[in-house]
């Protein structure tokens, strides 16, 4: 049932594909690390009512004194205020649809140290699962960051950029692509 490797990536690039065109055609274009703002500030809400305040002059119906949540005439301060829209319930839907791959998927890992870590890691840095979480959420930690800096991520600026052939998407793909070739020929010690 499951295609053989060679088959998948081009199926799976095409389904990505019409996944972002159908997006596009349908809501608005697919960016996603916008909405890790939407749930920091959701929760800073919570802890501080003050945060986030309905306001009847501002464009979105909400203000901050938070400037970045009150940018755009309070954008982010009312997508964090209702933050069941249309893009939060797809990061949800793409962290569940990962759950469901990873559930589905044909080739299971043959021993617990497959579960925790890939053999490429495993052969350059060992079997510490530590480590490797630890390495994960810092590199994760980072590229979140770098994209709050760079106003997108990788769906939004790559894919859903390139897509509609905007100047910034090139650029960051070439950007992405420049730092992250070398650092893995780095990191996991390859020659070429």
């Amino acid at each position: 049932m499951f295609l053989k490797p060679v088959l998948a990536w081009p199926l799976g690039g095409a389904l990505l594909a019409l996944a972002f065109v159908s997006a596009i055609l349908l809501v608005k274009p697919i960016g996603v690390s916008t909405q890790f703002v939407i749930a920091d500030a959701a929760v800073w809400d919570v802890i501080n009512p003050d945060i986030i305040t309905p306001d009847e002059n501002a464009k979105s119906g909400y203000s901050s004194p938070n400037a970045y949540l009150n940018k755009s005439g309070g954008k982010y301060a009312a997508n964090a205020a209702n933050p069941f829209n249309y893009s939060f319930v797809f990061v949800l839907a793409m962290m569940g649809g990962a759950f469901l791959s990873a559930l589905l998927k044909g080739d299971k890992p043959q021993s617990p140290s497959e579960k925790t870590m890939p053999a490429v890691w495993r052969e350059r840095f060992g079997e510490n699962a530590a480590l490797r979480y630890g390495v994960s959420f810092l590199a994760g930690f980072i590229v979140l960051y770098g994209a709050r800096l760079a106003g997108g991520c990788t769906s939004g600026h790559m894919m859903s950029g390139m897509m509609q052939t905007a100047l910034s998407g090139y650029i960051f793909a070439l950007g992405a692509f420049a730092a992250a070739l070398p650092v893995a020929i780095i990191v996991f010690n390859k020659k070429g």
